[in-house]
Protein backbone atom coordinates (compact mmCIF):
# COMPACT_ATOMS: atom_id res chain seq x y z
CA UNK A 1 0.00 0.00 0.00
CA UNK A 2 1.34 3.42 -1.02
CA UNK A 3 1.57 6.79 0.94
CA UNK A 4 -1.32 8.27 -0.75
CA UNK A 5 -3.90 4.76 0.03
CA UNK A 6 -2.90 5.25 3.89
CA UNK A 7 -3.70 8.60 4.11
CA UNK A 8 -7.07 8.09 2.14
CA UNK A 9 -7.71 5.05 4.55
CA UNK A 10 -6.59 7.59 7.29
CA UNK A 11 -9.39 9.63 6.74
CA UNK A 12 -12.08 7.28 6.92
CA UNK A 13 -11.21 5.84 9.66
CA UNK A 14 -10.88 9.37 10.89
CA UNK A 15 -14.27 10.63 9.89
CA UNK A 16 -15.98 7.50 10.99
CA UNK A 17 -13.81 8.86 14.73
CA UNK A 18 -16.22 11.29 14.23
CA UNK A 19 -19.29 9.78 14.11
CA UNK A 20 -18.64 8.19 17.16
CA UNK A 21 -17.65 10.67 18.94
CA UNK A 22 -21.03 11.99 19.06
CA UNK A 23 -23.24 8.76 19.53
CA UNK A 24 -22.41 4.82 19.29
CA UNK A 25 -22.99 3.35 15.78
CA UNK A 26 -23.83 -0.23 14.41
CA UNK A 27 -21.10 -0.89 11.19
CA UNK A 28 -24.16 -0.32 8.66
CA UNK A 29 -24.33 3.01 9.78
CA UNK A 30 -20.85 4.29 9.64
CA UNK A 31 -20.53 2.44 6.32
CA UNK A 32 -23.60 4.94 5.14
CA UNK A 33 -21.61 7.48 6.83
CA UNK A 34 -18.81 7.24 4.84
CA UNK A 35 -20.42 6.19 1.73
CA UNK A 36 -22.26 9.63 1.92
CA UNK A 37 -18.69 10.99 2.34
CA UNK A 38 -16.99 9.65 -0.88
CA UNK A 39 -14.92 7.10 0.15
CA UNK A 40 -14.36 3.87 -1.50
CA UNK A 41 -15.98 0.42 -0.92
CA UNK A 42 -12.17 -0.86 0.31
CA UNK A 43 -11.73 2.48 2.10
CA UNK A 44 -15.16 2.04 4.00
CA UNK A 45 -13.98 -2.04 4.80
CA UNK A 46 -11.12 -0.83 6.16
CA UNK A 47 -11.82 1.74 8.51
CA UNK A 48 -14.59 -0.29 9.32
CA UNK A 49 -12.52 -3.40 10.35
CA UNK A 50 -10.13 -1.14 12.38
CA UNK A 51 -13.18 0.06 14.30
CA UNK A 52 -14.51 -3.47 15.01
CA UNK A 53 -10.93 -4.70 15.82
CA UNK A 54 -10.59 -2.11 18.69
CA UNK A 55 -14.11 -2.59 19.66
CA UNK A 56 -15.11 0.77 18.88
CA UNK A 57 -18.00 -0.52 16.98
CA UNK A 58 -19.39 -3.61 18.58
CA UNK A 59 -23.19 -4.27 17.11
CA UNK A 60 -24.04 -6.20 19.77
CA UNK A 61 -22.96 -4.13 22.25
CA UNK A 62 -25.39 -1.65 20.58
CA UNK A 63 -28.30 -3.85 20.20
CA UNK A 64 -28.09 -4.39 23.68
CA UNK A 65 -28.15 -0.75 24.37
CA UNK A 66 -30.56 0.45 22.21
CA UNK A 67 -33.30 -2.14 23.29
CA UNK A 68 -32.96 -1.11 27.07
CA UNK A 69 -32.93 2.30 26.01
CA UNK A 70 -36.53 1.96 24.48
CA UNK A 71 -37.73 -0.36 25.82
CA UNK A 72 -38.54 2.34 28.86
CA UNK A 73 -41.12 3.74 25.82
CA UNK A 74 -41.49 1.76 23.56
CA UNK A 75 -42.86 -1.80 22.58
CA UNK A 76 -41.44 -4.43 20.41
CA UNK A 77 -42.41 -3.61 16.58
CA UNK A 78 -41.22 -0.10 17.31
CA UNK A 79 -38.09 -1.88 18.66
CA UNK A 80 -37.40 -4.28 15.62
CA UNK A 81 -37.95 -1.03 13.38
CA UNK A 82 -35.63 1.23 14.80
CA UNK A 83 -32.65 -1.47 14.95
CA UNK A 84 -33.64 -2.56 11.28
CA UNK A 85 -33.21 1.35 10.28
CA UNK A 86 -30.01 0.28 11.97
CA UNK A 87 -29.11 -2.62 10.14
CA UNK A 88 -28.91 -4.95 12.94
CA UNK A 89 -29.43 -8.39 12.32
CA UNK A 90 -32.69 -9.80 13.54
CA UNK A 91 -30.72 -12.35 15.16
CA UNK A 92 -29.11 -9.82 17.47
CA UNK A 93 -32.29 -8.09 18.06
CA UNK A 94 -34.29 -11.44 19.03
CA UNK A 95 -31.88 -11.99 21.31
CA UNK A 96 -31.59 -8.39 23.04
CA UNK A 97 -35.14 -8.52 23.36
CA UNK A 98 -35.57 -11.83 25.37
CA UNK A 99 -33.36 -10.04 27.51
CA UNK A 100 -35.71 -7.32 28.92
CA UNK A 101 -39.04 -7.48 30.97
CA UNK A 102 -41.99 -8.47 28.32
CA UNK A 103 -44.38 -5.93 26.19
CA UNK A 104 -47.19 -6.56 28.40
CA UNK A 105 -45.30 -5.42 31.84
CA UNK A 106 -43.89 -2.33 29.91
CA UNK A 107 -46.86 -1.59 28.61
CA UNK A 108 -48.78 -1.71 32.09
CA UNK A 109 -45.64 0.53 33.61
CA UNK A 110 -46.79 3.23 30.85
CA UNK A 111 -50.24 2.77 31.99
CA UNK A 112 -49.36 3.29 35.55
CA UNK A 113 -47.64 6.56 34.76
CA UNK A 114 -49.97 7.94 32.14
CA UNK A 115 -53.29 6.56 33.51
CA UNK A 116 -55.78 4.42 31.58
CA UNK A 117 -57.45 6.60 28.88
CA UNK A 118 -57.97 6.05 24.91
CA UNK A 119 -55.30 8.62 24.65
CA UNK A 120 -53.05 6.15 26.77
CA UNK A 121 -54.10 3.70 24.22
CA UNK A 122 -53.47 5.61 21.04
CA UNK A 123 -50.00 6.56 23.03
CA UNK A 124 -49.16 2.86 23.51
CA UNK A 125 -50.15 1.88 19.93
CA UNK A 126 -48.13 4.88 18.33
CA UNK A 127 -44.82 3.47 20.29
CA UNK A 128 -45.17 0.12 18.63
CA UNK A 129 -46.82 -1.60 21.66
CA UNK A 130 -48.96 -4.06 19.32
CA UNK A 131 -53.41 -4.03 19.62
CA UNK A 132 -53.58 -7.19 21.61
CA UNK A 133 -51.29 -5.75 24.25
CA UNK A 134 -52.77 -2.18 24.16
CA UNK A 135 -56.39 -3.95 24.33
CA UNK A 136 -54.93 -5.77 27.28
CA UNK A 137 -53.56 -3.96 29.74
CA UNK A 138 -56.19 -1.05 29.12
CA UNK A 139 -58.81 -3.25 29.97
CA UNK A 140 -56.81 -4.64 32.96
CA UNK A 141 -57.30 -1.52 34.40
CA UNK A 142 -60.59 -0.80 33.45
CA UNK A 143 -62.33 -3.23 35.01
CA UNK A 144 -62.20 -5.40 31.70
CA UNK A 145 -63.93 -2.88 29.70
CA UNK A 146 -62.59 -1.38 26.46
CA UNK A 147 -63.82 2.25 25.45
Amino acid sequence: MDVAAETIGTDAYECALRALHHRDRTAFEIDEHLRGRGFSDDERAQAIETLRRTGLVDDERFTHARVASLAERAGDTLIRARLAEAGVAVELVESALEEIAGEVTRARRIVERRGISAKTARYLHGKGFSYEVVAAVIAEGDGGELG
